[in-house]
């Protein structure tokens, strides 16, 4: 029997991963179950390629991957870009200017361009300074190269507070999403989830009614209303859940292989 889905697009933190960033014997039964049944399971993330290249070759992955909230095509396996979207600098300053003018003082990362791209931070970013981020202590430092996307947080406003302020200051020139706890992005506009599974669509021949997604925050909306069923995961953001068709249980709870194992019997 041909099944319904030939496409099985799961996000990856809190979501394909377990909080020690590794996936279930369970979760990885179900998907080599999809695979036997002819479903291809496409990676779709807000990781950068660059951060990507060291995290999914040893979970096995070697297919394309939708990466920087898609604003990238990462074929793993041959560890190339096969293309990418990048910010207009001058644009996205003159909005993060018009943000805090709003919103009071920011502290800023940027994500770079391209495979050797870096995670570049401003002092405040984050109590430390995580394992693969480079401090910049002049704001000027983080736009010397092309930027694929901006992140921004503020130390008085929640990040919901925060997306949304983003949101009306940059309607219709910029992306805005929420990607996790203090990860409001600003994004080329037009990319997103959705564009990205479409333009992978379109390489690889699949459409939306014939994809299943897996997200668990409000950046895995546009992929959820695009995809022909759409699962918020147990532990997802509520906003998320509100646009789902179905609720996993969460991602401690291998709950893509819950719903896998009922969909690919």
């Amino acid at each position: 029997m041909t099944p319904r889905y030939t496409v099985v697009a799961t996000d990856l933190d809190g979501t394909l991963l377990r909080g020690d960033l590794t996936v279930s014997p369970r979760t990885r039964a179900a998907l080599a179950l999809a695979a036997t049944r002819g479903a291809r399971h496409l990676v779709v993330t807000g990781r950068p390629a660059a951060g990507c290249r060291s995290l999914l070759a040893p979970l096995g992955y070697r297919g394309l991957a939708i990466c920087g909230q898609g604003a990238q095509l990462y074929d793993v396996g041959a560890d190339r870009l096969l293309s990418s979207a990048t910010l207009d600098r001058d644009v996205v300053r003159a909005l993060v200017a018009r943000i805090t003018e709003a919103a009071g003082p920011l502290a800023l990362g940027v994500v770079t361009a391209g495979l050797a791209g870096e995670f570049l931070v401003t002092p405040g970013f984050g109590e430390r300074v995580r394992h693969g981020w480079r401090l910049v202590e002049d704001a000027a430092g983080l736009w010397a190269r092309p930027v694929e996307k901006v992140l921004i947080r503020s130390r008085t406003l929640d990040d919901d507070s925060l997306a949304a302020l983003a949101l009306s200051a940059c309607a219709g020139l910029i992306g805005v999403t929420h990607s996790g706890e203090g990860m409001v992005e600003l994004l080329p506009d037009g990319v997103d989830k959705a564009s990205g599974l479409a333009a992978a669509g379109h390489r690889l021949g699949f459409d939306a009614a014939g994809t299943v997604a897996f997200g668990d925050m409000p950046n895995d909306i546009p992929m959820l209303a695009w995809a022909g069923h759409g699962v918020a995961m147990g532990n997802a953001h509520p906003e998320l859940k509100r646009h789902a068709d179905e609720i996993a249980p969460g991602n401690e709870e291998d709950g893509v292989a819950a719903v896998l194992e009922r969909l690919f019997p």
